[in-house]
């Protein structure tokens, strides 16, 4: 099976939703309200996380800072939550950077601020 579809099933449902919650609330909101809409939003359709769940950046060995991923969904997919107006290659690199750090393999960045939902999906 191609590495794009990993955990297809996991990003489907956290893409469903992660469009319901942007369907009831609509753009304009910060990103903790959705982050936590959307941990409603997933305890009622049943699916698993974990939220600021956190993980040790290193250098040469060292621990040199704590990272605290947004939300791990099934021990599987990180999701990382946007605001704003336009997603740029800042906010994708960041995703890509939060995959090695948590060793998994699927990530989903997810923006609230435009008029419609916008999410990219990542694989490592």
């Amino acid at each position: 099976m191609s590495s794009k579809f990993i955990d297809k099933d996991v990003t489907y449902n956290i893409i469903g939703c992660a469009m319901e919650v942007h369907k009831r609330l609509g753009n304009g909101f910060v990103e903790s309200v959705y982050e936590e809409a959307l941990k409603i939003e997933l305890k009622y359709q049943g699916v698993g996380y974990e939220a600021q769940k956190k993980y040790p950046i290193t250098y040469r060995d060292q621990v040199i800072k704590d990272f605290y991923c947004d939300l791990v969904v099934a021990d599987k997919v990180v999701l990382e939550f946007k605001a704003i107006k336009q997603l740029g290659d800042v906010e994708r690199a960041q995703i890509i950077n939060y995959l090695k750090v948590t060793n998994l393999k699927v990530g989903l960045l997810i923006n609230y601020g435009e008029k419609s939902l916008k999410y990219e999906r990542f694989v490592l």
